[in-house]
């Protein structure tokens, strides 16, 4: 692994030795501290848009391993007056032993990956959240046993929590099923995907048949536009029937997980009290993010 851009840059080996990694992490942690296994390393923390969980998690997890994590906000670089992002690439890569960044377009931080020189994570883009769905992946294996072979079902936009869930479920052995409206559907190459897995994947836009047997129930804000926005109206009446009710998750397996990557949205894509009665493996997965994020950073930098 070089980098960890899209959840398809990961084997299924690779993924699994991932997870096992912040298991370790997170059992060392809790009993007093990990190695400082990024003892001299430098991490750039860069980021085009706001974050809560992504931010401090990277910040808490750089430190727990004994590196230097610097945060920057992409506007007040140079970057943010014109300079190409070429050249950001090239300057950040020798000052820096990894680079994390959150931004908007995964064609961008494809081109600053092949031109850093260092290993590149993805903090989030339009197109994929590979660091979240670990999480998911880490936080279903921890309450389950085991991820081959239950049924994982996402609810809501086919964005990029869709993406990564359907590719990162489908390298762990799952069944996984992404229910969203017809012209909210998940990316091309991501159907292409997993296509090749065959009756292991399914595309409904149906809650209410997709949701039937779930192991697993995940979800993520579909109303990402500015309230009040003609944008936001429009939203609001194409994800009619996409909340996660009690009602709705009758449907599912009587001890079905429910995963939010968070920030959620009461009574829109998750009803209050599914959202609470559902917390105790919510904030989990909010804190498997610390988690898994060592160990990408620890084997990413093993042996630079």
């Amino acid at each position: 692994m070089k980098n960890l851009l899209k959840m398809s840059d990961l084997s299924p080996a690779e993924l699994t030795h991932i997870l096992d990694v912040a298991d370790q992490l997170k059992a060392q942690q809790k009993l007093g501290g990990t190695a400082p296994l990024l003892a001299g390393k430098t991490v750039a923390l860069m980021f085009s848009k706001a974050s809560t969980r992504t931010r401090t998690s990277f910040e808490v997890g750089v430190y727990q391993l004994g590196g230097l994590g610097n945060y920057m906000n992409t506007a007040e670089l140079q970057a943010g007056r014109g300079e190409p992002l070429k050249d950001t690439a090239r300057v950040l890569g020798r000052y820096y032993d990894c680079v994390v960044w959150r931004t908007y377009r995964q064609s961008d931080l494809e081109e600053f990956a092949e031109l850093a020189g260092v290993p590149v994570i993805n903090g989030l883009t339009d197109y994929a959240h590979p660091c979240q769905v670990l999480a998911d992946l880490m936080t279903i294996r921890e309450r389950r046993g085991t991820l081959a072979g239950r049924k994982l079902c996402f609810i809501g936009d086919g964005s990029s929590m869709a993406n990564s869930l359907i590719v990162g479920g489908l390298l762990a052995g799952m069944q996984v099923t992404c229910v969203c409206p017809e012209s909210y559907r998940p990316a091309a190459d991501v159907l292409m995907f997993a296509h090749k897995y065959g009756s292991a994947f399914h595309l409904l836009s149906d809650p209410a048949e997709g949701i039937k047997d779930a192991d697993v129930v995940a979800t993520s804000v579909w109303n990402t536009a500015k309230p009040g926005t003609a944008e936001s109206e429009q939203r609001l009446r194409d994800f009619v029937g996409f909340q996660l009710t009690g009602k709705l998750l009758e449907a599912a397996k009587p001890d079905a997980l429910v995963l939010h990557c968070l920030p959620a949205h009461r009574g829109e894509e998750i009803s209050s009290a599914v959202f609470e009665q559902h917390a105790p493996e919510i904030f989990d997965e909010a804190e498997n993010r610390l988690h898994v994020q060592k160990a990408v950073l620890a084997i990413l930098l093993a042996n630079k």
